[in-house]
């Protein structure tokens, strides 16, 4: 296939398209993804969430740029709010980091949530396929605002980067179960503001905890993102969890999941299809008319759908 071999060779426009077509759940979208498969599991795949605000688009940008230096090709998955009315994604401040686009070891693109749940996009993952195939040596996946239990992102990266910053009230929520378990790196942006040691703190308290669990004790670094302060170290920080994983066996582990992950999500979506598709639509109907008017619950006619 053309668009294959254009997107094996690095072509940005290939991307892009292929991305298209994974979105919108085109049906050459599968028969890509087939032949891309073989050519992925090169790429160190690295969510970056946090709620509102805290500057998460701010940090990427700063990170690909340190990467940049280094030599990485980056890919940044930047996941979006929905619009209501175009159904494209809302860039909000994912503007600033336009002057990447002309960095041939970049490829961006902004996707919309599309009513998906957990801070990233339904297509997240077959986006990272896509880059991972293109050669990227790290993919940045940035989640929309992520709030306590949207940490959907942990399965479809290798090492999770919490954002927090200081003075929003949520310190204390922040130690609460929820998106602090997924956090490999914890990075306080805005490191400028009141407030930043208590937080600091409060995040080196939740490592100490994390690393009586685990061989890898989280690292806590201050950021000033717009000014591109700390962010080297955090660069450091990403490259040693990476060889954490590899040494301890954990990025097998975490393949597993992942991989896991997505073939589960896939076997719903085609049984999704399946129930949905020609007569069973009319028997959908019938089922759910059945449920309505009290003639049957909702467990039995799903499981009588699942049958047929």
């Amino acid at each position: 296939m053309e668009l294959v071999e254009r997107l094996l060779n690095g072509d940005k426009r290939a991307a892009a398209k292929l991305i298209s077509l994974v979105e919108n759940e085109d049906r050459e979208a599968a028969e890509v993804l087939r032949e891309l498969y073989q050519h992925t599991g090169n790429t160190h795949i690295v969510g970056i969430t946090g709620p509102p605000g805290v500057g998460k688009s701010s940090l990427v940008y700063e990170l690909t740029k340190v990467l940049r230096k280094k030599g990485k090709k980056v890919g940044i998955v930047a996941i979006d709010p929905t619009s209501r009315f175009t159904g494209g994604a809302i860039l909000g401040d994912r503007i600033r980091m336009t002057e990447l686009s002309t960095d041939e070891g970049v490829f961006m693109r902004s996707m919309g949530t599309r009513g998906h749940h957990g801070g990233i996009a339904k297509a997240t993952t077959e986006a990272a396929i896509v880059l991972d195939a293109m050669g990227m040596d790290v993919v940045f996946v940035e989640t929309v605002g992520a709030g306590q239990s949207q940490s959907m992102i942990w399965e479809c990266v290798h090492t999770s980067i919490l954002v927090e910053m200081p003075g929003m009230g949520d310190e204390i929520q922040a130690l609460k179960a929820g998106i602090l378990e997924i956090g490999d790196i914890f990075v306080v942006n805005k490191g400028d503001m009141e407030g930043t040691d208590q937080l600091v703190k409060e995040l080196e308290s939740v490592a100490e905890y994390k690393a009586m669990e685990q061989e890898w004790k989280p690292p806590v670094h201050v950021t000033i993102a717009t000014e591109g302060k700390g962010t080297d170290e955090v660069v450091s920080s990403i490259e040693d969890h990476l060889e954490y994983l590899k040494e301890s066996g954990e990025y097998q582990k975490r393949e597993e999941e992942r991989t896991k992950g997505e073939f589960t999500r896939i076997v719903q979506d085609l049984l999704l299809k399946k129930a949905f598709a020609g007569e069973r639509s009319k028997k959908f109907d019938q089922l759910l008319k059945e449920i309505i008017e009290k003639k049957t619950d909702p467990f039995t006619a799903a499981e009588k759908l699942l049958e047929e």
